[in-house]
């Protein structure tokens, strides 16, 4: 029996309510959040919906992307492509994917900071850019902007559509099930990342008819191309790098660069000119990294002083944001944090896969096991799991036996590129069906 009905309209009335009250503090906690370096210093009041764009005439599509919006990169530059008579509108949350993306994105793309989830803020960024369909990535769900869009005649369709097990449960509680059946009622696609993620939208009461599979959208990260400015540091670094074993700690957490580092003192002693690539999730971490480094003796290049790799350089520490997809290319193993301490859910592991890449990841992976599994089935050394004590004997086996690395880098190429192969045009297919052709009349 659905939920939604009178009781999910009580639910997003209350909250809806809610959200209206806290305003007034959602405001100075983004003035806090500014000074903090949080928030774009010019441009935060695009959070509250006050726009810095013009809107162009004619038709638009919003796509509102999740982290640093890097999946959804594709399906605009596809969209772009078959529908250039649309405007197209990408807008994300934080700083750091305004920093990464901005340089990314196809001319003519306007990008915006996404309102906050307040009546006021959806109110006015919908009311100015008016779009005819907005495109929500992952797990983006915003009761006042999805209700607020589907009660204004906009399409709205949710793409790479997950919700992980913590969230589930919340969901499907007595108090919250009722208002997530509301929003799921309101959608005219939901194209999960996996079947998991569909049951899962099926229990939460979902319409059955709206959720249609087209693969995962984070395999299409890793084709993306490198710019010819980022090929050019990188062949730099190659250079500095040749003749040298070498391995990436790509995506590390707090805590777990203890464990790299740890790897790496067991390493040197079997390989003593092996360099150590750490490229923390965090900027600043990386520069904390560095200098706990620097205090043990251990000589440390970072990536933002663009110092040379010396023969002396035991540890290339990354405190730069957006370049993993290139800085793959440096190395022949990419080991993916976020994945070897409880509580943490791994990381994409196609970049490095799309990169050639021997694959390492720890036993934590989230809602990312599903791309472990994938890959696997499709031939078992294209992801290696292993735990943290287990991870120093797996480097040591790949640094030692080149018939095993190539065979590990072969493996984890080939299945990228099974699974990715098709999965924008898939989503696409299922937007033209669901969203554009209600729009164009068809």
């Amino acid at each position: 029996m659905r939920c939604g009905g009178k009781r999910g309209r009580v639910a997003y009335f209350l909250y809806r309510a809610a959200s209206r009250g806290l305003s007034p503090f959602l405001f100075f906690h983004l003035q806090w959040r500014k000074l903090r370096g949080l928030e774009h210093p010019l441009r935060w009041p695009e959070r509250l919906g006050h726009p810095s764009s013009p809107r162009p005439p004619g038709p638009l599509l919003w796509f509102h992307a999740v982290s640093l919006g890097m999946a959804t990169i594709p399906v605009i530059k596809h969209c772009n492509q078959q529908q250039p008579n649309f405007t197209i509108l990408m807008t994300t949350t934080t700083t750091s994917a305004f920093e990464v993306i901005k340089d990314r994105l196809p001319n003519g793309i306007i990008y915006q900071f996404a309102p906050i989830d307040t009546p006021a803020a959806v109110d006015a960024f919908l009311g100015y850019w008016k779009p005819n369909a907005v495109f929500l990535m992952e797990s983006e769900l915003w009761p006042n902007l999805i209700v607020s869009a589907s009660e204004k005649g906009i399409l709205v369709a949710l793409l790479n559509a997950r919700i992980s097990a913590k969230s589930f449960k919340f969901w499907s509680g007595p108090t919250a099930l009722p208002l997530i059946s509301l929003m799921l009622s309101k959608f005219s696609l939901i194209a999960p990342l996996s079947t998991l993620e569909a049951i899962r939208f099926q229990l939460l009461q979902a319409p059955p008819f709206i959720i249609n599979f087209a693969g995962d959208l984070k395999y299409a990260v890793g084709d993306v191309d490198v710019s010819e400015k980022e090929n050019s540091k990188i062949e730099d670094l190659q250079l500095q790098l040749a003749d040298r074993p070498v391995w990436m700690a790509a995506s590390i957490h707090k805590g777990e660069d203890e464990v790299m580092i740890l790897v790496h003192k067991a390493l040197i002693r079997i390989y003593p000119s092996v360099v150590t690539i750490i490229v923390p999730r965090n900027p600043q971490h990386g520069r904390q990294i560095s200098l706990a480094l620097q205090r043990e003796g251990l000589h440390v290049v970072l990536r933002s002083q663009t110092e040379k790799i010396l023969p002396s350089t035991n540890f290339y520490v990354v405190d730069t944001l957006g370049e993993l997809r290139s800085l793959y290319r440096l190395t022949p193993i990419a080991v993916l944090g976020g994945s070897f301490l409880p509580g943490l859910a791994g990381h994409n592991i196609s970049e490095a896969a799309a990169a050639g890449c021997a694959v390492l990841t720890g036993p934590y992976v989230g809602h990312f096991s599903h791309m472990v599994l994938e890959m696997q089935q499709l031939n078992h050394l294209s992801v290696m799991q292993v735990s943290s004590k287990e991870l120093m004997g797996a480097l040591n086996m790949l640094l030692g036996n080149a018939e095993a690395l190539e065979a590990h880098r072969l493996a984890a190429k080939q299945a990228f590129l099974a699974l990715s192969s098709g999965v924008v045009r898939n989503v696409w297919n299922l937007i033209d069906a669901h969203v554009l052709k209600g729009l164009l009349g068809n």
